[in-house]
């Protein structure tokens, strides 16, 4: 192969919608571009409208402003040959399109063949799939060009080699979840090995909604070794070079450790969801305990102390422990803190019930006004601040509906949503690691909702090792409840897990939007029915 002009890879934060700035960001880069000595500037998967554009891809207004903005890319290009990932309304069809431009000519077209439709994607309900291999020509070699899913099969990659293509270029919009980027490095390792051919991977980066793209772009000798790879979680814009064959690069980025990379995914969830929606700042519960300390930690990681504002509201059952962990942590982090008892709020109510209570004894119902009482709480001190409130629950108490409709799932936006609770003692204790914020007490101590006197999680919940293991088998590896009691875990925690997992169906159905790490989440890739009466295999 003869030696290939150097490429620039645009790992950027591209926002949904908003196709001037998007396309202004894009030029910018083009001049990046020509200032480090690049001949081609290689940009993410829909980089000009961001990703995923949903329903917006149903508007024909929306079509018209993306093919203003891609002529004035396409002008602003001049003698840089640019790898731009755009939708395409085309003969009335729409698609996930990559043009090679230059000059203000469109050199090639690549149209997506491969639709993903499982998981978060729905690409087939916008799209319609392209049917050739794009290949196009610079300075005597042939580069062909492939967009996120067509590598994640063999035959577009083996349609692009033998359409005579020496090198592939991959546009990608790949959203992280735990262990992805060893997944998409064993796909790419396998298309490499297939065609014989070297890959520059370039991915999109920052948080749209539940989704969150980690970057961690890379470029993959044809014999499989990592030459360069980007950091994860950032963007940057970093020029490669392909020398007979092999690509050279700066020093490139470390891998990063897992709890790191899930952290690093929330703080970019939170930070984009505030900042992209305009939200000035935002507020938390306190409890005192380890969901509403570990978003704490996260919302100021992503935010700064002084967009965060802590509000803890004791109740007669609120631990004296609890309130002086809250106070420690809060000035360690520098937040604003308040504090407002409900207590006052908890006898006004039980007054105005006590006709419709009367002879009934003290349940879940009114344990719950408590918790529905700071919601209302945490909502008025939202609406005159104009600050999004964070929610506090993580992945196994919506799983099993551990959690009070109106009450502590009021808010915007949840921050550990798809997080196990085990996983959120883990990321607290990775956290400190990195500078002690949470108080040890706050790891160490028993959950409790601290609803009523005497009250521990385990109470009403099988221990949180046993509770992640059944929802992580029954909801993210569609395991049979007879398949999970045949793995040794007992069947009357089995029925109580599953049997609380699909009775709440419909409080999910009414959570805020929420972070997506794992391989699953209660979001774009959960859709069960509310109404069923299936009964699973036990």
């Amino acid at each position: 192969m003869k030696s290939v002009t150097s490429i620039a890879v645009v790992q950027a934060n591209f926002v949904v919608g908003d196709l001037a700035a998007n396309a202004d960001r894009i030029i910018a880069a083009i001049e990046r571009a020509r200032a480090q000595g690049a001949r081609i500037v290689l940009t993410p998967e829909l980089a000009l409208s961001g990703y995923p554009p949903e329903d917006l891809l149903l508007r024909p207004d929306f079509h018209r402003a993306c093919e203003r903005e891609l002529a004035r890319v396409a002008a602003a290009a001049g003698d840089m040959v640019v790898v731009l990932g755009h939708p395409e309304m085309h003969a009335g069809r729409c698609y996930n399109t990559a043009s090679v431009l230059r000059e203000g000519v469109t050199l090639a077209v690549c149209r997506k063949r491969s639709l993903p439709n499982y998981s978060v994607f729905d690409e087939q309900r916008y799209f319609a799939p392209g049917q050739e291999a794009c290949v196009f020509e610079l300075d005597g070699v042939k580069i062909g060009v492939a967009i996120c899913e067509d590598l994640w099969e063999p035959g577009p990659a083996r349609a692009a080699h033998e359409a005579g293509a020496e090198l592939l270029l991959a546009l990608n919009a790949s959203p992280f979840h735990v262990d992805k980027r060893s997944l998409r490095l064993g796909v790419m390792h396998a298309r490499a090995a297939e065609t014989g051919l070297p890959i520059l991977y370039c991915n999109l980066v920052g948080g749209q909604d539940e989704l969150v793209f980690d970057g961690a772009s890379f470029a993959l000798d044809a014999d499989g070794r990592v030459a360069w790879r980007a950091p994860s979680f950032e963007e940057c814009q970093e020029v490669v070079h392909l020398d007979g064959g092999r690509w050279h690069a700066g020093p490139g980025a470390p891998e990063p450790d897992a709890d790191a990379e899930i952290y690093a995914a929330l703080v970019t969830g939170v930070r984009d969801y505030v900042g992209k929606n305009g939200f000035p700042g935002a507020i938390i519960g306190l409890s005192g305990g380890i969901d509403s300390a570990l978003t704490l930690a996260v919302a100021v990681d992503a935010l700064g102390a002084e967009r965060v504002r802590a509000v803890m509201m004791p109740s007669p059952y609120t631990a004296q422990m609890s309130l002086d962990d809250s106070r420690e942590m809060v000035r360690r982090l520098g937040v604003r803190y308040d504090e407002i008892g409900i207590e006052a709020a908890m006898q006004t109510f039980a007054r105005m019930l006590a006709e419709q209570f009367h002879g009934l004894p003290e349940d879940t119902a009114e344990e719950n006004l408590q918790s529905r009482i700071r919601g209302m709480i945490l909502m008025a001190l939202s609406n005159k601040s104009g600050a999004i409130v964070l929610t506090t629950g993580n992945k196994s108490e919506m799983a099993t509906g551990y959690a009070t409709l109106y009450g502590d799932m009021a808010g915007g936006f949840a921050v550990l949503k798809d997080l196990y609770k085990c996983a959120v003692y883990r990321l607290s204790r990775w956290r400190n690691g990195q500078g002690e914020v949470i108080p040890a007490n706050i790891i160490t101590r028993p959950p409790s909702a601290e609803l009523k006197a005497d009250q521990l999680d385990q109470d009403s919940l099988p221990p949180y090792e046993i509770l992640d293991a059944i929802i992580e088998a029954y909801m993210e590896r569609d395991e049979a409840p007879r398949e999970i009691i045949a793995r040794g875990f007992a069947e009357a925690d089995v029925r109580r897990v599953v049997g609380l997992l699909k009775r709440n169906e419909y409080k999910r159905r009414q959570a805020p939007v929420g972070i997506r790490v794992t391989r699953r989440g209660f979001g774009r890739d959960w859709r069960y029915p509310i109404t069923s009466r299936y009964r699973d295999e036990y």
